[in-house]
């Protein structure tokens, strides 16, 4: 066979074979450690982070994915890749509760980016119902340090999975909203929605 008739055929069998993409080869290798995607909430564009364990990071607008990226390729993997089809499971129940048709969250949680007291802290706000509110200090003692409100205040305000680990549930001792990643007004939209307060 010619050169010319190798270079043919060779071009003929890449028109026919099925275009090859870097994402989904790497996710059928099991190269794929974190997967994430940008969605699209009434507060702006949130980042969502998959592992094989859950959902591992919501970060709340206004955020540059890059960023988010960074960091998580800093903290958990280099081996990251934008994979909306693994973060449509969140997406869909973000949707239904900021439609208000969602009251808790079933998506898997992956609390690899919290530890110690900060992992502790998470435990006991995820445990916040909806509608409800707890204080720092009721946080605090639930995560075994009575007198650590100003401490828990500092791990809420590092949550990785804002909404789902519903730090915006936590207000001051005498009810005020107080900080939130998102801002006080998305902070008070959210526990407006859960009908936590008028």
């Amino acid at each position: 066979m010619s050169m010319e008739e190798r270079l043919r055929n060779a071009a003929a069998a890449l028109e026919e074979a099925p275009e090859l993409d870097l994402t989904d080869r790497a996710a059928d290798e099991g190269l794929v450690d974190v997967a994430f995607a940008t969605v699209d909430s009434p507060f702006g564009t949130l980042v969502a982070a998959m592992t094989n364990k859950g959902l591992v990071r919501l970060a709340l607008a206004p955020v540059r994915v890059d960023d988010v990226v960074a960091d998580l390729s800093r903290r958990l993997s280099p081996r990251i890749f934008e994979m909306p089809s693994r973060v449509d499971p969140v997406r869909r129940e973000l949707d239904e509760y900021f439609a208000g048709k969602r009251w808790a969250f079933d998506v898997s949680v992956d609390w690899t980016l919290s530890s110690g007291f900060n992992s502790r802290v998470l435990h006991a706000t995820a445990r916040i119902q909806y509608g409800e509110v707890s204080s720092y200090g009721k946080v605090a003692a639930k995560a075994g340090s009575p007198r650590a409100a100003r401490a828990a205040g500092n791990a809420l305000h590092t949550n990785p999975i804002a909404i789902v680990v519903p730090c915006h549930r936590v207000v001051g001792s005498n009810g005020s909203l107080t900080g939130y990643g998102g801002g006080l007004p998305m902070k008070e939209a959210l526990l407006r929605l859960e009908g936590a307060i008028g």
